[in-house]
């Protein structure tokens, strides 16, 4: 199936055409968020100026957004492969998972364990490890192997056990972009009787989700990586959210999704996020259904991507002093690539790489434990987005080359 070409796609996003010292401005930041769509902030725009209010009311513009948040969780129900009615709304993954572990931790304590990974953003490792303080489980963190940046199968079976309750673990390591088998992690967790709980927020952008071919039982991603609004996205089984004994106000409703969705929601996140699944589907126009729309869309998008990231890789493989970071070509990764120069700081090579138009993040991207195994002080990431071009790849490999 044909989709939109680079080119097309590019000019939806107003953003690229911002200059920067004389430059067009390149955004190699996805991985810390993307840009967004004229689309999204058109429906945004919309629901604000024309249908913004408060919800569960009689008169026409609560009416309108009751509907219009109905319509934002089929959206990303199309988008994960779920039902609407398990598709949970909030803040972000952080908060999200926060307040889902206090939820789930109601039920345990001593004797209790949950297995996290090294390889892990924060967001997937502290609200769990907070259950350790809270309520007394144990935490069984599993590492990854420097060699491949890939996590340690082995260790990964022996944490679980007939006392685990949950595995938490990341689609996609965000700093190295790592892809994980989560449908093996998933099948181990649910043979001993526990719960899998599965960050999707790097993999989301790159793979389009599966929560059935994944057999998780929760599920986590965020519209702002690929390219919606600031906003998270909680999936869980119906089964699962029914059971799970979640803080909130006495006269707020007690059923999923809305007993997790404690006071007034940014209607208008939610509006522009379902603009910006609606958005990536619209690239394949003459798919027959959205999910099948998505579906033709991310499988180019990753042909796409593989090549431009296979270009980066080479080139900047070749220059003097530059290390990258991650799993090698042949491996499950995503367009994602951390690297440092040797004898410049991250932060040294990001300021550089942004006076010439080139906007890329440093730092350890909150993936702490990753960045500290590594044994460096931080790492400047380059992310491959759909609006990415030739160019820009050749623009940055150049921009790094002039540091040595």
């Amino acid at each position: 199936m044909v989709i939109a070409p680079t080119t097309g796609i590019r000019s939806h996003f107003p953003a690229l055409g911002r200059v920067h010292n004389g430059r067009q401005v390149a955004y190699f930041d996805g991985p810390g968020g993307t840009q967004v769509p004229g689309a999204v902030g058109d429906a945004m725009l919309d629901y604000l100026y024309h249908h913004n209010a408060n919800s569960h009311w009689a008169y026409p513009s609560s009416q309108e957004t009751d509907r219009m948040v109905s319509e934002s969780r089929v959206a990303l129900a199309d988008f994960v492969n779920g039902e609407p009615d398990e598709v949970v709304f909030g803040q972000n993954m952080t908060s999200l998972t926060f307040h889902l572990a206090r939820g789930l931790g109601r039920k345990w304590g001593h004797g209790d364990e949950i297995v996290v990974t090294e390889l892990d953003h924060h967001a997937n490792r502290a609200p769990w490890e907070a259950l350790a303080v809270d309520r007394g489980v144990t935490i069984r963190v599993v590492p990854f192997l420097l060699e491949t940046c890939e996590l340690d199968w082995e260790a990964l079976d022996d944490a679980i056990g007939p006392k685990t309750r949950l595995v938490a673990v990341g689609a996609a390591s965000n700093a190295l972009g790592t892809v994980n088998d989560v449908a093996r992690v998933s099948r181990l967790a649910r043979a001993r009787g526990a719960l899998s709980f599965v960050d999707a927020v790097h993999s989301a952008p790159h793979v389009l989700v599966d929560v059935q071919a994944i057999g998780c039982d929760l599920l986590a991603c965020s519209p702002y990586k690929f390219y919606g609004p600031h906003q998270g996205v909680l999936w869980g089984r119906a089964e699962v959210l029914a059971l799970v004994d979640i803080p909130k106000l006495a006269p707020a409703p007690s059923t999923a999704p809305e007993k997790f969705e404690t006071g007034t929601q940014s209607h208008e996140g939610l509006v522009g996020s379902a603009a910006a699944v609606d958005f990536l589907a619209s690239l394949a126009p003459s798919a027959a259904g959205r999910r099948e729309a998505l579906a033709a869309v991310f499988g180019e998008l990753h042909h796409r991507g593989q090549s431009l990231f296979r270009r980066l890789w080479d080139g900047l493989g070749a220059i003097r002093g530059v290390t990258r970071y991650g799993p090698g070509l042949d491996r499950p990764r995503t367009t994602t690539l951390a690297f440092t120069v040797a004898g410049r700081t991250a932060e040294a090579v990001a300021l550089h790489l942004a006076a010439r138009g080139l906007f890329l993040s440093h730092g350890d991207f909150y993936a702490a434990s990753v960045v500290e195994k590594l044994g460096v002080e931080a790492l400047v990431r380059a992310g491959i987005a759909c609006y990415t071009s030739e160019g820009e790849v050749d623009r940055l490999i150049e921009g790094v080359a002039e540091l040595q």
